[in-house]
């Protein structure tokens, strides 16, 4: 999963290397990122130094499985002083007593609290509160949305809407991808629609998008909703973009150039994704691009909604440097590290005051409709949050590409799926 999967990347700056445990008294920092992304955290760092020259600060980053990884680091007693937290696995460190109830510090400090809170997107702050406690603050936002290359809309009369509010339908979304796709023969040489994400991931949005939640409640959740005929529709509808009206390339016409390849090259006219992607796509000359937002089904609204998609920055709760560590995730996911954030063209922003600072809409002169971007946030729904999401995704993904290729209906997930999942859900309640 390109959001939660990246491959660790080497950092050039001398400071910047290193791993857990050296015998110093640095505040060691575990992140993902992408090359151009870890330059970005070098900048806050920078800053951060500047501000703080008595707190020194080395990364350490992360590989494929960044979970194993922080499990085997703090089992070793060497766990990193503040580590990057993913809202799909945080809560199995948190349930593992590895995370700092970031309460404790947060009480201390009631004031920076109460700002915090009134500047930050609800969605995204609560989506790091589990079993009571605050495990992580917020630091960007990438939940999913719809890329469309402007020429190709244009040329078909096709105007994709502007803001979550003003969704267009699943048959209005349809229609457009028809619209959309050429073919010579049976020879497709343009999609309507490719998907840039992962695809059962994606067709659960589609579901939450004809009014029904994936997991209540989506934080701890008790049991999962893939049988709600609602849920089944959406998951349905996505299934068939490729599977039925083939508008959308099935899995096996993807394994000699990928989703994102396809909308670059302009052989896709539509692309879901997250912000991760706006930096392959913004700058060339021979694509013009704009936002727009994900389809909304005739059981959802009045608006369409997104995944939270959310990171944030927590503590280890055995950190001998609580202190030091409470200064630096203060300072990124506050005003001055969140405007470097902005500026960065990278990532998307967690504080209101800065979504709407100049910063950010300065990073992305390319887009039109930049209201998908700093009103993704509102627009956003948790995925679940469970300890048990290692066993339960597993689950998912067996099922759900059972659908996604053709070989069962959406309906069968209602069935021995759903009892399964619910079994785990129950057994950790």
């Amino acid at each position: 999963m390109r959001r939660r999967t990246l491959l660790g990347a080497a950092l050039a700056a001398p400071w910047a290397v290193g791993g857990c445990g050296a015998d110093d008294d640095a505040l060691t920092f575990f992140f993902q990122a992408r090359p151009e992304e870890a330059r970005v955290r070098l900048r806050i760092i920078e800053e951060f130094r500047a501000r703080h020259p008595e707190i020194k600060v080395r990364t350490i980053m992360s590989g494929p499985d960044p979970l194993q990884q922080m499990l085997t680091y703090c089992a070793g007693g060497k766990c990193p002083d503040v580590m990057m937290a993913w809202e799909l696995l945080y809560a199995g460190l948190a349930d593992r007593g590895v995370l700092l109830d970031l309460r404790t510090l947060l009480d201390r400090e009631p004031g920076y609290a109460a700002q915090l809170r009134r500047d930050s997107f609800p969605t995204l702050y609560d989506t790091f509160s589990y079993g009571g406690g605050q495990y992580a603050l917020p630091e960007q936002w990438s939940g999913v949305f719809l890329y469309y290359n402007r020429r190709l809309c244009a040329e078909a009369g096709i105007v994709p809407p502007a803001r979550w509010g003003d969704a267009w339908s699943f048959d209005e979304f349809l229609s457009a991808t028809k619209e959309l796709t050429r073919r010579t023969g049976d020879r497709t040489r343009q999609w309507g629609f490719a998907d840039a994400w992962v695809p059962y991931f994606s067709a659960a949005c589609f579901g939450m998008n004809n009014g029904a939640e994936w997991f209540t409640p989506a934080v701890n959740p008790t049991r999962t909703n893939l049988g709600d005929p609602r849920f089944a529709a959406g998951f349905q509808f996505y299934a068939d973009l490729a599977v039925r009206h083939r508008v959308a390339p099935k899995v096996a016409d993807q394994q000699s150039v990928s989703a994102p390849d396809l909308f670059r090259r302009g052989r896709a006219a539509l692309a879901l994704g997250g912000h991760w992607l706006y930096s392959e796509f913004a700058g060339h000359d021979d694509l013009d691009i704009d936002l727009t937002v994900l389809p909304r089904g005739p059981a959802g609204g009045p608006g369409a909604i997104t995944d939270v998609g959310c990171t944030g920055l927590s503590i280890a709760a055995d950190s001998p440097r609580i202190d030091q560590a409470w200064e630096f995730v203060k300072f990124a996911t506050g005003p001055v590290g969140q405007a470097i954030v902005a500026a960065s063209g990278l990532f998307v922003p967690v504080l209101e005051s800065v979504m709407v600072a100049p910063g950010f809409a300065a990073a992305h002169r390319a887009i039109g409709n930049l209201e998908v971007m700093t009103g993704g946030p509102a627009a956003s729904r948790p995925l679940p949050v469970t300890p048990t999401w290692g066993k339960v995704s597993a689950l998912l993904e067996r099922s759900g590409n059972r659908v996604l290729r053709g070989a069962a209906t959406a309906e069968s997930l209602g069935g021995t799926v759903t009892s399964d999942i619910d079994a785990l859900l129950e057994s950790h309640a």
